[in-house]
């Protein structure tokens, strides 16, 4: 039987802009994870590379496809509008929806997959293993990543009981019938952060999530370059806080009062003629000694020495903060992938 026309067990989706440097591994790891399972990459409009290299893997892969996104209507986010056109052509009776960015541990798809049948799962979503090359990236993502640890617990999440509802775009398995039923990322297509709102309907419609850590599931390396990542979590930030001002000063001054001030502090002890602060800027030295140890501490095996960016990271992170909420607040809108998009506060 030719197995174009058998279904299979998982459509996986991946929109892809611009993602020549990308492309190529992700579709590599994905074309690793087994039988029964079809790739589709959805083409948003490249300017570069990126549907030459999908044409040339799929001329070895009859599994993979390429998907030429339609041209982006008025209303819809380019990621949403992406993944609507890829999901419209898959045929397997779970979706994956994951980023060209990510890389997948093969054979481990079919796995999660028999999980979400056996526990009876609708959606599951992993939080993907953060790979940080530069130092930036080692400085601010692990802080980033602990402050959502903080607002979207997985315990929270995945109490059915429990309101609170989030996802990561970057790995989304989600059985056909309840994506369709929800009104897919048609129904949310100017959702900037389509991730969380897909799960929060999915949970107020009561199916069943689970969302975790992606440790030897699922890795990324999200942004290559400083200003892409600025960009990115400046557009989400705002967001991912729930839109709520007071919120996000509240994660200012806690990183002010914690990191910043005990460091201004400390720096006293270097400083000719201040010995009436001696004791205050000692404490403040032993006080930060210890912040790097609970950080060290919490960061991922492999990842310990991001501990030594602390301050560089929470200096970063804090301006982050500022910078995406005075966008939304400015209404100027936000750019991403050569695009705007208004934005509201």
């Amino acid at each position: 039987m030719d197995a174009r026309k058998t279904p299979p067990d998982v459509s996986v989706i991946v929109p892809a802009r611009n993602e020549e440097n990308n492309i190529a591994d992700c579709l590599s790891s994905l074309l690793q994870q087994g039988e029964g399972i079809e790739i589709i990459v959805a083409d948003d409009d490249s300017q570069d590379h990126t549907a030459d290299i999908v044409c040339r893997l799929a001329a070895q892969a009859p599994q993979l496809t390429l998907v030429e996104v339609p041209p982006l209507p008025e209303s819809w986010i380019g990621k949403n509008h992406a993944l609507d056109a890829g999901a419209r052509q898959a045929r397997g009776e779970w979706l994956l929806f994951t980023d060209a960015d990510t890389r997948h541990i093969p054979g481990k798809l079919h796995q999660v997959v028999g999980r979400a049948r056996r526990e009876k799962l609708d959606l599951i979503s992993f939080s993907p293993r953060q790979e940080a090359h530069a130092w930036w990236e080692k400085a601010v993502i692990p802080q980033v990543y602990r402050a959502l640890a903080k607002l979207y617990p997985y315990q929270r999440v995945n109490d059915p009981s429990d309101l609170l509802a989030a996802s990561n775009g970057q790995y989304i398995l989600v059985r056909r019938e309840v994506y369709f039923a929800l009104g897919g990322h048609r129904a949310i297509r100017d959702a900037v952060l389509e991730d969380v709102e897909l799960a929060r309907r999915a949970k107020q419609a009561g199916y069943r999530l689970w969302f975790g850590s992606g440790e030897g599931v699922v890795s990324t390396r999200m942004y290559s370059r400083f200003q892409q990542m600025w960009e990115g979590w400046a557009k989400n930030l705002f967001l991912l806080y729930r839109r709520d001002h007071g919120a996000m000063g509240r994660a200012r001054r806690t990183l002010l009062l914690r990191y910043l001030m005990p460091l201004l502090t400390g720096s006293l002890l270097f400083v000719p003629g201040a010995e009436m602060v001696f004791l205050p800027a000692l404490a403040s030295l032993f006080y930060l000694g210890w912040e790097h140890l609970v950080y060290w501490r919490e960061l991922p095996r492999g990842q310990k020495s991001a501990a030594l960016l602390l301050l560089p990271g929470a200096t970063l992170f804090l301006l982050l903060l500022w910078d995406s909420e005075r966008r939304y607040r400015r209404q100027k809108g936000i750019e991403w992938k050569g695009r705007h998009y208004r934005v509201v506060s």
